[in-house]
């Protein structure tokens, strides 16, 4: 059985940053293309960033240039490093590998 589990989350002042983990239980990892997603109370789940099994990365206008998505396929790990966050960056945090299958989330919250 598939397994994501994220880690990571945390409560942060703004400005501060976060490394969000996915490890993955899956074998041929690397073949895989793999994102992560949030979803905030009341709103819709959105994409924040991809990372493709050939390495292309994307990320939703809002996390660009603070926010970088990483992967070790050694380690069948996904990263996501938070920088600068914001108050609206506060959700919980999904990772997605395959397309279908999702981890349990974590949760980032940015207050003072």
């Amino acid at each position: 059985q598939v397994q994501l589990v994220e880690s990571g989350g945390g409560l942060v002042q703004p400005g501060g940053s976060l490394r969000l983990s996915c490890a993955a239980s899956i074998a041929a990892f690397s073949i895989y293309d793999m994102a992560w997603h949030r979803q905030a109370p009341g709103k819709q789940r959105e994409l924040v960033a991809s990372v493709r099994a050939i390495g292309i990365k994307n990320y939703a206008d809002s996390v660009a240039g603070r926010f970088t998505i990483s992967r070790d396929n050694a380690k069948k790990t996904m990263f996501l490093q938070m920088n600068n966050l914001k108050p609206e960056d506060s959700a919980v945090y999904y990772c997605n590998i395959r397309g279908d299958l999702w981890g349990q989330g974590t949760q980032v919250t940015v207050s003072s």
